[in-house]
C-alpha cells in the first residue's frame, strides 16, 4: 500500500544520505539535463541502492527536490480549467481537482540525483495522487497550447 504523504520517506532519505557522510544539495534535475532514471519498481527501498551508487561514484553530494500541492496551485489550476472550458461551468477536470484538495500540503514527490561524467542520475518517488496532479497539469497546459487555425492569413501579409 502506498502512503498518502512521503514525509517519513524524506526523513529516512535525509538520515541515510547523511549517514553515508554525503551532503544534500537542494535542487531539481530537469528534463533539459542529460539524465538516466533509476528503474527498480519491485524494491520500495531502491532509493538506498541509489544513494549507495552515488557514494560509489564518489559524488560529493546528492540533489534532493520535493513536490507538494499548495492551495494556490489548485486555485490557479481551477482558473485555467474554467478559462479553457468557457462557457462550460462544470468541466470534468474540476472533479479531479476536488479529489486533489484532500492532499493539499502533503508531500507527494521526491527526487534524488547525482552527477557522474556529465550525466545526471535520478531516482524518483511519487504518490498516486501526485501523479494524477501532474497528468492534470500537463493536460491543462497542452490544452492551453492549442492554437485554433481560422484559415485566414494575417492582414499584414495581404
Amino acid at each position: 500500500m502506498q502512503p498518502e504523504s512521503l514525509l517519513s520517506l524524506k526523513d529516512d532519505m535525509i538520515a541515510f544520505i547523511e549517514g553515508h557522510g554525503m551532503r544534500r544539495f537542494p535542487g531539481f534535475v530537469g528534463e533539459e539535463v542529460p539524465s538516466i532514471l533509476w528503474e527498480d519498481i519491485v524494491n520500495p527501498d531502491s532509493w538506498k541502492d541509489f544513494v549507495e551508487m552515488a557514494k560509489t561514484a564518489s559524488a560529493p553530494f546528492v540533489t534532493m527536490s520535493e513536490g507538494l500541492i499548495e492551495k494556490e496551485d489548485l486555485e490557479a489550476l481551477i482558473e485555467q480549467i474554467r478559462d479553457q472550458n468557457f462557457p462550460d461551468d462544470d468541466p470534468p477536470e474540476l472533479e479531479e481537482v476536488q479529489y486533489l484538495v484532500n492532499h493539499v500540503g502533503k508531500l507527494g514527490y521526491l527526487q534524488l540525483g547525482f552527477s557522474y561524467q556529465g550525466v545526471a542520475y535520478i531516482h524518483e518517488n511519487s504518490t498516486d495522487w501526485y501523479d494524477r496532479y501532474q497528468r492534470l497539469v500537463e493536460v491543462v497546459e497542452d490544452l492551453g497550447d492549442i492554437v485554433i487555425d481560422t484559415g485566414r492569413e494575417d492582414e499584414d501579409e495581404l
